[in-house]
């Protein structure tokens, strides 16, 4: 077993939201266990921890309603707050979920002038991310939903949901911000059934929008494994098509509620391959912790929970690599015939392809039936290192 350095240091580019760290504890059935906490407070605790970034919905930095003068007093502090600590603001997003105004959702809610206020309260937080130097804002559409069949006409709400991006995106351009929309899929709570629910239904509506090339995806663990999906397979469709944007990191125990666990809390293989696919890919955007400390703890609590999300991802990179490196990791990977679904199925093209007897009239089908696929040695060797036993 290898052992690397596991002190977190901006080079890994971990970052935090201001709802995190700062999530009082409070839930539908208990009040808050935990003050509000400073958000200067915050970016000096996580720049001591290692961390990369600091992101924040509107309402988390300014409080909803603040006056002018009280808004930029607030920046002001939060800005010199950041260049002390060296901390960047690599994402920002609006609170478009809080309000009882957005009870019926926010860009495809039914009434008018609460779509036109939604967009209006986004600009003008993308002022302020851009002016922080955010370069993703993210959309989560956590209202943008029913509970009845009735009440949402879909494709109608789609129609808006559209106008709502291709706006935004205008907006974009017309400042000549550097920023790239990112959409958090989420398949229910608050909402009984949110719109864009997955990573594939977000995937499917970017390519409808004017600026698709500037809208990709946020998703998040405990999201998809809510709806019973493989997030590392959901991750590496994103990867494909070019849209991995940014990633929400926490742990999740199958379906039910959004749990929000530490990352590598919940389903720890699922976390394994999800580090292992987001180290080979090469991806380097943020890793964006998106959890939220139990209500069982004080902020000594808080802020361990903060450093295991950190540590359990270079824990888990050094596990993945280490597996990768393995001999007989190679060897199975060979065995299981990996490196063949590499090799095009119809290199010599359609005409090379009718014409191979071997395809088909020669293709002897009991044999490749009868051909064994060495994925259990090759998955109890993952195991075997993702348990250090290795």
């Amino acid at each position: 077993m290898t052992s690397l350095p596991l002190a977190p240091t901006p080079a890994d580019k971990f970052t935090f939201g201001l709802w995190t760290v700062g999530w009082q504890g409070r839930d539908p059935f208990g009040d808050a266990t935990r003050p509000a906490l400073d958000p200067v407070e915050t970016v000096q605790r996580l720049a001591a921890l290692g961390a990369y970034g600091v992101t924040f919905h509107d309402d988390d930095l300014i409080p909803f309603g603040s006056g002018e003068t009280k808004r930029e007093s607030i920046v002001k502090r939060f800005r010199s707050a950041l260049d002390t600590a060296g901390l960047k603001v690599p994402m920002a997003t609006t609170n478009l979920f809080t309000h009882p105004v957005f009870k019926d959702g926010a860009f495809t809610a039914n009434d008018r002038d609460v779509r036109r206020y939604a967009l209006r309260k986004t600009i003008r937080n993308i002022d302020l991310a851009a002016e922080l130097g955010a370069s993703v804002y993210v959309a989560w559409g956590g209202r943008e939903g029913a509970e009845s069949g009735a009440a949402k006409d879909v494709r109608t709400a789609l129609d808006r949901l559209k106008e709502a991006f291709d706006l935004l995106g205008e907006y974009v351009e017309q400042q000549g911000y550097d920023l790239r929309f990112a959409i958090e899929p989420k398949p229910n709570e608050p909402r009984g059934d949110i719109l864009l629910p997955t990573v594939g239904h977000a995937l499917a509506f970017i390519n409808e929008l004017e600026r698709p090339d500037r809208v990709g995806l946020n998703p998040e663990v405990g999201h998809e494994q809510m709806a019973g999906l493989n997030f590392a397979h959901g991750i590496a469709q994103a990867l494909w098509h070019g849209k991995l944007f940014h990633i929400d990191l926490n742990g999740q125990s199958g379906i039910k509620y959004d749990q929000d666990l530490r990352f590598g809390a919940g389903d720890l293989r699922q976390a394994f391959w999800l580090v292992d696919l987001l180290e080979s890919a090469g991806y380097d955007g943020p890793k964006h912790f998106d959890f939220k400390p139990p209500r069982t703890e004080d902020f000594d609590g808080v802020w361990a929970s903060a450093a295991a999300c950190m540590r359990n991802y270079l824990l888990l990179a050094e596990r993945a690599r280490a597996f990768r490196a393995d001999p007989e990791v190679q060897a199975a990977l060979t065995a299981s015939r990996l490196p063949e679904l590499a090799a095009r199925t119809a290199g010599d093209g359609l005409a090379g392809l009718l014409a191979d007897r071997s395809a088909f009239e020669e293709f002897d089908v009991d044999a490749a039936a009868a051909r064994g696929m060495a994925f259990e040695q090759l998955d109890q060797l993952a195991y075997e290192h993702l348990l250090g036993a290795r």
